[in-house]
């Protein structure tokens, strides 16, 4: 793979910026909205995060701890107390990083019914936040096409996704929608559908492999 291309934008804006919908005054706060399992919360989450605040302009941001995503065996799946304290260790490290049990308390298990709940928020302005890899199976999640019709979406870095992400079907099928990264600190402010793709330095940390550590490491010592 070309060594650059995880730092070089794919696209342009597809489709003009409108002067009404890009206030000069930011009349209330943007909320950058991050959900996932969590299981568990690494540096890598932290860096991404901090690549999305600063990117997009975001005055806070969210991480939704999911009580179970239901396209994730439950197999291997740490308790939900679990995986939200150590989201919280994690976030403690930048103040404008904050963690939720919002779905859990709400019994909310698909992000188009969190999204369209939070939505009806007039005091804040919201950004989805998903990996390269989500953006890839997001025609898997019930009702994703709501999801994109009622908030905007910013799909962060991930490797090896990113390349087969900006040409997947919903890359394809809202072309024109999609902003120039450069402008991503305008994403706020768009009308959905709206999304962009960031490239970033990616974080070597994975969820995946500290199960697997820990695993090996339990292993060694009952033997």
């Amino acid at each position: 793979m070309d060594p650059t291309f995880l730092r070089r934008p794919v696209a342009r804006i597809n489709r003009p910026l409108p002067a009404e919908s890009l206030p000069l005054a930011r009349a209330v706060p943007r909320v950058g909205l991050f959900g996932g399992s969590f299981n568990p919360a690494h540096e890598g989450h932290l860096h991404a995060s901090q690549e999305a605040l600063r990117r997009l302009r975001l005055d806070r941001l969210v991480w939704l701890v999911s009580p179970q995503n239901p396209l994730k065996e439950r197999d291997g799946m740490a308790p939900f107390v679990e995986r939200f304290a150590s989201a919280e260790r994690v976030a403690a490290a930048d103040p404008r990083i904050r963690v939720s049990d919002y779905e859990e308390r709400h019994g909310l298990r698909y992000s188009a019914d969190t999204i369209t709940r939070l939505a009806r928020a007039p005091d804040r302005r919201h950004v989805w936040i998903i990996g390269a890899d989500n953006l890839l199976q997001l025609p898997r999640w019930k009702h994703w096409l709501l999801l994109l019709q009622t908030c905007p979406v910013a799909v962060l870095a991930r490797a090896p996704y990113l390349q087969r992400a900006g040409k997947g079907l919903v890359a394809q099928r809202f072309a024109a929608a999609r902003l120039d990264e450069r402008h991503a600190d305008r994403l706020a402010d768009m009308p959905p559908p709206a999304w962009v793709l960031l490239h970033h330095r990616l974080h070597p940390a994975s969820s995946t492999a500290i199960r697997r550590d820990r695993a090996a490491a339990n292993q060694e010592i009952s033997t």
